[in-house]
């Protein structure tokens, strides 16, 4: 009888000692399969305007958000909204799927703003989960296209009230804004005013701040470091894109802007993120193109 009984407590032992060493292998794999997991969603970064890629988000945005995400981006910038939907999704449904990609939506621009509108577009940015609400033009009939290029119609004062107008609005919604610029902001008008600055300097930075865009920024003969050091930590958010030696856009890192610099000044210039954006890929396939782009940042050093 003592013999069965001790045969019956070794077998018992064999197995609990087996169950846990099981039970530790599983957990070992489990491990390792979350090491692993946080491994593969880590190597994805930096963001992507999704404007680079309008005319495939116009016909199938879920499959093109889908190869985004496959292209490495973490996160996105909106650039389509009508009838209170992110490219036909509503701001929960795009926010969602979304995260079902690994993907987050940081800023929306939302130039069709207007005083009328704009506590709902505020609100629908909100629901999104987008945190930067952001001005690409000045609105409200304010931009102009020409011959001549862009600019703008009515008074730099006038844009500035707008701002701030806007600008306390997003803050009282629980989101940030930003404003855009292109290269006519950054030229002297006439009367030797320069757009730029002046929203920089009336604008409050309690209420508005800046994306600034690269090459639009070389485009008018500045440099960028010019304004980083003259306005420290206003351009919170940086539009990514390289100019080829004819001036036009191409892929990050193909080009002759030299955004090592540029990066090198990134604590001065208060950037806390930054988005690839080619308006225009002159027969490139885009998706080729934020591809190149997103190898290019690798190489320079964004991360």
């Amino acid at each position: 009888m003592k013999q069965t009984i001790n045969s019956s407590f070794t077998l018992l032992l064999a197995l609990a000692l087996g169950f846990t060493a099981c039970s530790s292998e599983k957990s070992l794999e489990t491990s390792t399969e979350t090491t692993e997991t946080v491994q593969e969603e880590s190597s994805s970064f930096g963001g992507l305007a999704l404007y680079t890629v309008r005319d495939s988000m116009a016909s199938n945005p879920k499959a093109t958000l889908q190869a985004v995400a496959d292209a490495g981006y973490a996160y996105v910038e909106a650039a389509n909204y009508a009838d209170g939907k992110f490219y036909g999704m509503t701001p929960t449904e795009f926010s969602s799927y979304l995260q079902s990609l690994g993907l987050t939506a940081k800023s929306a621009h939302m130039g069709m703003v207007n005083m009328e509108n704009a506590d709902q577009l505020i609100a629908d940015v909100k629901a999104a989960g987008i945190e930067y609400f952001v001005i690409p033009v000045p609105p409200m009939g304010m931009f102009t296209f020409g011959p001549e290029g862009m600019g703008m119609k009515g008074t730099p004062e006038e844009l500035v009230t707008i701002m701030n107008t806007l600008g306390e609005k997003c803050a009282n919604a629980g989101i940030k804004l930003l404003y855009h610029n292109h290269d006519f902001e950054f030229k002297a008008m006439e009367d030797g005013t320069i757009i730029e600055d002046l929203l920089l300097e009336k604008c409050d930075p309690k209420f508005v701040n800046f994306q600034m865009d690269l090459f639009w920024v070389t485009k008018a003969g500045v440099d960028p470091l010019t304004y980083f050091e003259k306005y420290p930590g206003r351009f919170i958010a940086w539009h990514v894109k390289d100019m080829n030696a004819e001036g036009n856009f191409a892929p990050v890192g193909t080009g002759t802007i030299d955004f090592k610099k540029i990066l090198a000044e990134k604590e001065k210039s208060g950037m806390e993120f930054y988005l690839v954006e080619q308006d225009n890929t002159f027969g490139l396939d885009p998706m080729e193109a934020i591809k190149i782009s997103h190898s290019g940042l690798e190489e320079i050093g964004f991360k």
